[in-house]
């Protein structure tokens, strides 16, 4: 056996009995801190999973898809988060190269001048020429990963690596709910900006109507002011709401990453955004796979148990190898030939003996972010049961409170329209009148709330049990 053999089966012998030990505690999800089901109550058998519906097919309203589709290409907090992606899946990339060699290639050429006397020949003059050249491959420093630590620092980093990509993809949901939901409360204020312009309009004709009367002494000036403050409350209210739609627009374009395009399609009106689907809750079990956040809170545990491994592979010794082989010579001639061949080979040893606690330290470290990461995992458990429960709850009483309000504003117009009907046969005073257009405004005002927040809970419901497919948005 040559010496360059026993010099590469010694290399692969290193590089076999890398990784033998793993140190990290082994990986166990918590167990499931949310009750087994959600409230039968609030679980009406659905057909359609979110976790398997686009966005796209969500919503209906062609000017949210716009705005949704332009967010989620501009927005500047998702470029952000991508980038930091591309980050974590570098550094994956650096920690992984570490468990092989770096093998590296050198090539050298040297031609050297000394004077004779330099040589130790007494009494010579004159000098000497001599040349070196050398190429060759090697190994420097390469660890041997017998106690898993190169092994569990990767592991930690790929970790990393897949809970970024999750809260990239959790941010993409949570973006997409933010703007929906700011879609709605900006379609809400523009309904009611224009309930409240028709209803400043209406009582602009009953205040010329109730100057008439007062002009031909039909009525006192009671009436007449009474009219002037209900058309100054609508105007108020008008003011009010013009001010919300702006900071909502100006809201909107941060969300979409810039102003918002002029060429947008017409959008629906608060009654038209019933897209008929109804999502399926399944059970509490299922959204850990489906929640982007649980997914990233356990690989950040799976990281911090990783990271544990490393801390304690640092209380054993650090073996690592250098070894190079290839040519040497002072002929160019004679660089290849088998005389010229050279080789080394050495592993070195380095265990510190007194580091005043600093190992000890990194391990508690160690093992005080895993309870943190621990606790952070049960929390995101926690939170997205609460958010389900939430979205199902709003599903089924919000929905009863349209019904009830719409029904409320129909009472309310026909209060109004007797009340008019009663101060013009002179039955009752104006104040009458005055109370039933209040009471209307208000039941019309409500109404419209109540339709905004239904559909603000259909998103964050769709949200909540992980709306639309990795493959789908990533």
């Amino acid at each position: 056996m040559t010496r360059k053999t026993r010099l590469v089966l010694a290399l692969a012998g290193g590089f076999a009995l890398t990784g033998c030990i793993n140190m990290a505690p082994a990986h166990e999800r918590p167990a499931l801190s949310a009750p087994a089901s959600y409230e039968p109550a609030y679980r009406p058998d659905g057909a359609t999973v979110a976790s398997q519906l686009a966005w796209q097919d969500y919503f209906v309203d062609p000017r949210l898809e716009a705005l949704v589709g332009t967010a989620l290409a501009n927005n500047r907090d998702l470029i952000a988060a991508t980038a930091r992606i591309e980050q974590a899946r570098a550094q994956f990339r650096v920690e992984d190269s570490r468990r092989l060699p770096e093998i590296g290639a050198s090539a050298s050429g040297t031609r050297t001048r000394q004077p004779l006397s330099a040589s130790g020949t007494a009494g010579a003059t004159g000098s000497v020429t001599s040349n070196r050249y050398d190429i060759g491959v090697g190994v420097s420093g390469f660890e041997l990963d017998f106690w898993g630590r190169v092994r569990n620092l990767s592991d930690a980093a790929r970790a990393d690596y897949l809970a970024t990509v999750a809260a990239q993809r959790a941010f993409y949901l949570a973006l997409i709910g933010d703007v929906a939901s700011t879609y709605y409360e900006l379609v809400e204020t523009d309904e009611q900006i224009a309930l409240s312009q028709a209803t400043a309009e209406s009582r602009r004709e009953g205040l010329r109507i109730a100057r008439l009367r007062l002009d031909n002494g039909v009525t006192s000036a009671l009436p007449y002011r009474q009219a002037e403050t209900l058309l100054t409350q609508a105007e108020q209210d008008l003011s009010s709401q013009r001010l919300t739609a702006a900071r909502l627009r100006n809201q909107l374009a941060v969300l979409v990453g810039g102003q918002i395009p002029a060429d947008l399609p017409a959008g629906l009106t608060l009654t038209e955004q019933d897209n008929g689907i109804v999502l399926d809750a399944g059970l509490p079990s299922e959204l850990m796979l489906a929640r982007p956040d649980i997914i990233s809170a356990e690989e950040s545990l799976r990281a911090a148990r990783a990271n544990i491994g490393a801390a304690r592979a640092a209380f054993f010794p650090s073996i690592s190898l250098t070894g190079n082989a290839g040519f040497a010579s002072s002929s160019l001639d004679n660089l290849f030939s088998n005389d010229s061949q050279t080789w080394s080979f050495g592993p070195a040893i380095d265990l510190p003996l007194f580091d005043w606690g600093a190992r000890e330290a990194q391990l508690d470290r160690a093992k005080a972010l895993e309870v943190e990461a621990v606790a952070n995992y049960d929390l995101a458990v926690q939170t997205a049961f609460r958010e389900v429960s939430d979205g199902l709850a709003g599903r089924r009483w919000l929905a009863e409170q349209v019904v009830t309000l719409e029904q409320a504003v129909l009472a309310q117009e026909e209060i109004a329209r007797i009340a008019h009907a009663r101060y013009r046969e002179g039955v009752a005073d104006y104040l009458e009148v005055l109370d039933a257009e209040r009471n209307l405004f208000s039941a019309r005002q409500n109404l419209l709330a109540t339709r905004r927040a239904y559909h603000q809970n259909a998103v964050s419901l769709y949200v909540a049990l992980g709306g639309g497919s990795a493959e789908q948005e990533l």
